[in-house]
């Protein structure tokens, strides 16, 4: 299989060169807790309006609760929480579950789930989303945000398939 004429394993090797902040990306789910995915998509578009954007799978289990709603809440992890980064990385399983058993959320505005303990949190209105081959890019404008205090805190980072700290 070939992407614009790059091989596949070569294009994800030379993309694992790319070291990339993790989050965690949570929708309320109807009649869920919620859902929610790791991510290392995340990227801030504009300052003027402010826009930030991040990528889901179209395939993911998230997708249809992301896609759906109104609010999503974007978490920059610690480097501390590479377990949850894990959790919500994992296909098949309940994650919210999972994750109750290592940290606690709360239901945000419009019944988004926000975790507890990150770096950063945003909480966004979804805009507009954009098919992009197996991916939907989402582009979402903060409405709240909120940051971790203690200025030694450090984010979570995904370096050649390894997470890790800076």
């Amino acid at each position: 299989m070939t992407i614009a004429g790059i091989e596949t394993g070569l294009f994800r090797r030379v993309l694992r060169r790319h070291a990339a902040a993790v989050v965690v990306v949570t929708a309320p789910r109807p009649g869920g807790t919620g859902a929610g995915f790791t991510a290392t998509s995340f990227t801030s578009v504009s300052l003027d309006p402010p826009l930030v954007s991040f990528c889901v799978a179209q395939a993911g289990s998230a997708r249809p609760a992301v896609s759906a709603a109104a609010l999503v809440a974007v978490h920059v992890l610690t480097a501390q929480q590479e377990e949850v980064a894990r959790i919500f990385a994992t296909p098949g399983i309940d994650r919210f579950a999972a994750y109750a058993r290592i940290g606690s959320w709360h239901e945000g505005p419009e019944g988004v789930p926000v975790l507890h303990g990150p770096l950063a949190v945003l909480v966004c209105r979804v805009v507009n989303q954009v098919e992009a081959g197996d991916h939907v890019i989402v582009i979402a404008s903060p409405v709240h945000a909120e940051h971790h205090d203690d200025a030694g805190a450090t984010p979570l980072v995904y370096h050649d398939g390894t997470y890790t700290g800076l």
